[in-house]
């Protein structure tokens, strides 16, 4: 079995990307929207979390979670949403071409990829960056021309809490590039 090295900073701030199994294009789709927003909400009850920022793309999703004081699980908490998605949705989206004998061993469906990457926020700068990088993550991938364009995202909260403008992101705005796009 790997042994991947994580940071865990009890009540620390993480930036997350998340992959759906084969880059398949399913994550917007309204069914696996609402599975994800219920699975979320369900694992938020026992494992409390704050969502500072989120972006959904069609094949994977970016995000800033901070955690509770005292608490740095955070591959629990993807483990039991993932798990949730994938009953609610899985059956649904059972791709016989991505079933590895690994994913038939373990009785695994075809919806995520195994892992998630993650980054520890180490400061306000790299907070305001990895934010900035997820909202523009849409204009990146040539989805649409401008940020506000987006619906699948916390931009629009940002907004109304004035955190950006909402003509940040236009398609005139030079992009935040980090150096992994999961």
């Amino acid at each position: 079995m790997s042994y991947y090295r994580r940071a865990h900073i009890p009540g620390g701030s993480y930036f997350f990307t998340v992959v759906t199994a084969g880059r398949q294009q399913i994550l917007t789709n309204p069914d696996i929207r609402a599975a994800l927003r219920a699975a979320i909400t369900k694992v938020r009850l026992t494992h409390p979390f704050i969502i500072d920022g989120w972006v959904l793309l069609p094949d994977h999703l970016h995000c800033i979670w901070t955690l509770p004081q005292g608490n740095a699980d955070f591959s629990t908490r993807w483990r039991l949403i993932k798990r949730e998605v994938s009953v609610a949705c899985g059956k649904d989206y059972l791709n016989p071409e991505l079933l590895s004998a690994r994913r038939i061993k373990k009785q695994c469906g075809t919806l995520w990829q195994h892992r998630f990457w993650e980054h520890l926020i180490r400061n306000d700068a790299d907070y305001a960056s990895h934010m900035d990088y997820l909202h523009f993550n849409p204009v990146t991938h040539g989805l649409i021309d401008s940020v506000s364009d987006w619906p699948w995202s916390s931009f629009h909260r940002h907004v109304t809490n004035q955190v950006y403008a909402a003509d940040w992101g236009g398609s005139s705005c030079s992009a935040v590039v980090l150096p992994y796009d999961g």
